[in-house]
């Protein structure tokens, strides 16, 4: 309730009177990375931190934003030529534009946001922001008419063309389907999604953030994606989610070494998520943090997108009796998520804090998620 009602406060002051109030959550992504390109399986949850947004039309063409958590003020039309310059701003714009070239209706607004999902830790602040912002604009102005896979494109396709981010769908999708208690399996390649149930009694999910992020001088995820498809080329399949460890083998000899250590990740983890699916259904825990520690571990030697700190994070897991721990997004820095006993929780946390900071000079920070349900209208206009 803190969170609405400093944005409400702030929209009285900047515009006066009430608007409706919309929030997205951020994302974790419990198994399944370097799938999405590859045709794969992702496991993503919505969270419990969000972006929230108050939004009232104001009869205009133009949009007045302001951003709370940055203290910034941006206004713009909603033509092509009227894009904004704050980096922040183009996300809201993108938004108004991807719904607008789709045929849909976007007329001028008035809004103010703030969020409480944690910057650079790699939950998608940004496909919260453009979900909630998507998923007004249909409210508002649409009748709801447009469908919930459009709104998580609208927000992909944002990034794509107004933010310079060539993403998949795995964020946006998360934000906007978000369930409680529930994580999602998307199949990458037919969009076809089911919700598995995560109630972990006994159990917290928390995220250990190294504060690290390393510089690369190429673009490591772009190497990666190309030695994936070189190797579904020379198996003469579109995609490894139609490899087989077999197969991969049989080209052995004539693949580089690295493009076979990136594909033997991708294959291995694609299975993964299939078996930590039936893990949780039949309430197997020990299952689903084995598994991850397996990602862990192909993620850091087979695909090579770990870094020290965050292997540190993971042994150190391994040693407090962590059930399963594994580093989370593309890599090269961010965080470690992890599954964790009740009993074990404040011992873990307390010793991850004390012997990074020894090893590395600051503490790492610590963000205790719940799955919870995506974007959502939170409030009707108060008068």
């Amino acid at each position: 309730m803190e969170l609405q009602n400093k944005i409400d406060s702030t929209f009285e002051a900047k515009f006066g009177g009430h608007g409706t109030i919309y929030a997205s959550a951020g994302r974790i992504n419990l198994i399944g990375e370097h799938t999405d390109y590859n045709g794969g399986f992702v496991f993503p949850g919505a969270i419990d931190k969000v972006i929230m947004a108050e939004i009232r039309a104001n009869g205009t063409d133009k949009v007045r934003v302001y951003s709370i958590d940055i203290d910034d003020y941006a206004e713009f039309g909603l033509t092509e030529a009227d894009a904004p310059g704050q980096s922040w701003a183009r996300y809201i714009f993108g938004v108004c534009r991807e719904i607008l070239k789709r045929g849909g209706k976007v007329e001028g607004f008035d809004a103010v946001f703030a969020g409480n999902v944690p910057l650079g830790a790699g939950l998608s602040s940004s496909a919260a922001l453009e979900s909630c912002f998507a998923f007004a604009m249909n409210d508002m102005f649409n009748g709801n008419s447009i469908d919930k896979f459009e709104l998580a494109r609208i927000g992909q396709s944002t990034e794509h063309n107004y933010c310079g981010v060539n993403c998949g769908i795995m964020d946006q999708f998360a934000s906007v389907f978000g369930k409680k208690d529930h994580l999602m399996r998307l199949d990458c390649r037919s969009m076809e999604y089911e919700y598995f149930p995560f109630e972990p009694k006994g159990y917290s999910l928390v995220l250990v953030d190294s504060v690290v992020k390393h510089e690369l001088a190429d673009s490591p995820y772009n190497k990666r994606r190309a030695s994936c498809e070189r190797v579904a080329k020379r198996l003469g399949i579109e995609t490894l989610r139609d490899a087989t460890m077999e197969m991969l083998e049989a080209v052995k000899s004539d693949i580089s070494a690295e493009d076979y250590f990136r594909a033997k990740f991708v294959i291995e983890e694609k299975e993964r998520v299939l078996t930590v699916c039936d893990a949780l259904v039949a309430g197997d825990y020990a299952t689903v943090g084995r598994c991850m520690y397996e990602t862990h571990a192909g993620l850091s030697k087979d695909y090579e997108v770990s870094c020290e700190e965050l292997d540190y994070l993971n042994d150190l897991a391994k040693e407090c009796g962590v059930t399963g721990s594994r580093i989370m997004g593309g890599g090269f820095g961010g965080c470690t998520i992890n599954l964790v006993k009740d009993e074990l929780l404040a011992s873990f946390i307390e010793t991850a804090k004390a012997r990074f900071n020894e090893k590395y000079g600051h503490e790492p920070k610590i963000y205790e998620v719940i799955i919870s349900d995506g974007a959502r209208k939170i409030a009707e206009a108060a008068h």
